[in-house]
């Protein structure tokens, strides 16, 4: 795949890269608190990454699962998560939450109250707006990097 633009728009906008690094700097605070655990973080992020079609972001974020000792039979099933006994009940209401923010056009309730209530019985109020800011963070990444075709694999050329 031949990447569109010469390099990805937050190298090309003032100011725009200095955004983002405060944003993966709001991650790290996150992992820090500990109110949301990291493999919740980044299996809902992996989610993302593969809703979006972005191989970077896949690759890096089952590189991260797998660093941290993630079982590759849990990174390889986040894809098919509602269908494998491998994910605790609050990691599916987090990758659920995911998906529905993830897709939110494709519905005419973008995020059903029944995905909502069952976030919100494993998350209090602060653990909902981290999965909703990591959530939406994660789009952002994942976005920039599929519309401008900055994947894994892009070239230049």
């Amino acid at each position: 795949m031949q990447a569109r633009m010469s390099q990805n728009p937050i190298m090309i906008v003032p100011g725009a890269l200095q955004a983002m690094q405060a944003l993966q700097a709001l991650r790290k605070s996150v992992e820090k608190q500990g109110v949301v655990p990291w493999r919740t973080i980044d299996l809902l992020q992996l989610r993302v990454s593969q809703i979006n079609g972005c191989s970077a972001c896949v690759e890096e974020h089952a590189r991260f699962l797998k660093e941290a000792g993630e079982i590759d039979e849990r990174i390889f099933a986040v894809a098919a998560w509602r269908d494998t006994p491998r994910f605790t009940d609050a990691e599916r209401a987090a990758l659920a939450l995911a998906e529905a923010v993830t897709r939110i056009a494709d519905q005419t309730d973008p995020v059903p109250d029944v995905i909502w209530d069952e976030a919100a019985r494993h998350y209090d109020e602060q653990g909902l707006a981290i999965l909703v800011l990591l959530i939406s963070t994660a789009n952002l990444f994942t976005r920039l990097c599929t519309a401008t075709r900055q994947g894994a694999d892009a070239t230049n050329g």
